[in-house]
């Protein structure tokens, strides 16, 4: 496991409070959240269950983010995001990150990961690479639309609504494949 913060580079934010009924905070993902795609036995990609409160005043959406900083890649792995969350939205369900994107509010709509797939894609360590961590992460924003299309880059997402977060409410997860 590498040292990487995501957020180091990032201007600090309000803090404010997400919660799983899937995942806890520091634990490691269960099999469900594991990639079927990249044929981890039992995995399923299903996106977590994830709940919010707390934001800061004047938030007006929310993007919700899932990436591996530890990712043997050079520049991690995001798995998952979503833009144009409703500010009235706390909640996403268990499963809202399937290809179709039905589980999602009205108005929100799933990136290509970088696995270039509209959807949530889970965690796929290599085998013997060690523990990886999985930030998942729920951005509060001062627009009520961030702006970018849908086949914008999670990499892009970021450099967009970095001048408009309000607040960050961050789960770390766990996933190892052992050697």
């Amino acid at each position: 496991m590498s040292v990487n913060d995501p957020f180091a580079r990032l201007p600090e934010t309000a803090t404010f409070t997400v919660t799983s009924t899937t995942v806890t905070d520091g634990a490691a993902w269960p099999v469900e959240q594991f990639s079927g795609i990249f044929g981890v036995p039992g995995g399923k990609d299903v996106s977590p269950q994830l709940s919010w409160s707390g934001a800061p005043d004047g938030t007006e959406s929310y993007a919700v983010t899932v990436y591996d900083p530890d990712a043997p890649t050079g520049s991690g792995f995001w798995h998952w995001a979503v833009a144009d969350i409703p500010a009235a939205v706390t909640e996403l369900s268990e499963g809202a990150g399937d290809d179709t994107g039905s589980g999602l509010p009205e108005g929100a709509f799933q990136l290509p990961n970088d696995a270039r797939a509209a959807r949530f894609i889970g965690a796929a360590p290599p085998a013997g690479h060690g523990p990886h961590r999985y930030f998942v992460v729920v951005h509060a924003l001062d627009v009520a639309s961030v702006g970018v299309s849908a086949d914008t880059t999670p990499a892009a997402l970021g450099f967009t609504m970095a001048g408009h977060i309000l607040g960050r409410a961050v789960l770390m997860v766990t996933a190892e494949t052992p050697a």
